[in-house]
């Protein structure tokens, strides 16, 4: 059977690698979804990653740990809370649990029927989204944070310059107007 950890993973880091090792290793003989939370998100600062890139990140990371037994799919949100958990049930292959710590997330699940396990926070002072992304955005240290694999990949993508753009926002000019 299997388990469906779910999150945005802008970006996955080594708190996130940690997590999936850790569930791999309790049930090591069924399958986990890692579910890319948001997917429709991107260019954000808060989500500055697309799903296609948070797949590569995902993948890599767990390629290079050696990781198996582990599928990655992009999981959108449809904006109605009560249908969310119904849409994933068609979009997803079956699943019997449900990993997450978005309060939300556990909420719609638990009403559902799933159980819900919200996992220990793997070093949350260091290893937080939004502290990382920061980082990438001031040029503060960030690659101690991330699997190695995940690191180089986001200087490929010209991550650093992206978040610092993001951070800064768009131009008056640049912004678009509103009807």
């Amino acid at each position: 059977m299997r388990g469906l950890l779910i999150g945005r993973f802008q970006p996955f880091h080594a708190g996130h690698l940690g997590l999936v090792r850790a569930i791999r290793e309790r049930r090591p003989d069924d399958v986990l979804l890692v579910g890319i939370g948001s997917a429709e998100e991107a260019y954000t600062p808060e989500n500055p990653f697309t799903a296609g890139e948070r797949f590569e990140m995902i993948d890599r990371a767990l390629r290079e740990a050696r990781l198996s037994g582990v599928e990655i799919v992009p999981v959108a949100d449809i904006r109605r809370h009560a249908l969310w958990v119904r849409y994933l049930e068609g979009l997803l292959p079956p699943f019997r649990e449900v990993y997450t710590n978005n309060p939300l997330t556990r909420l719609l699940f638990e009403q559902a029927g799933y159980p819900v396990e919200s996992p220990a926070l793997i070093e949350r002072d260091r290893l937080e989204g939004a502290k990382i992304r920061e980082a990438l955005a001031t040029n503060s240290p960030w690659r101690d944070r991330l699997p190695g694999s995940v690191g180089r990949y986001l200087d490929e993508i010209g991550a650093p310059a992206r978040l610092a753009t993001l951070r800064k926002g768009p131009a008056p000019a640049d912004r678009p107007e509103r009807p």
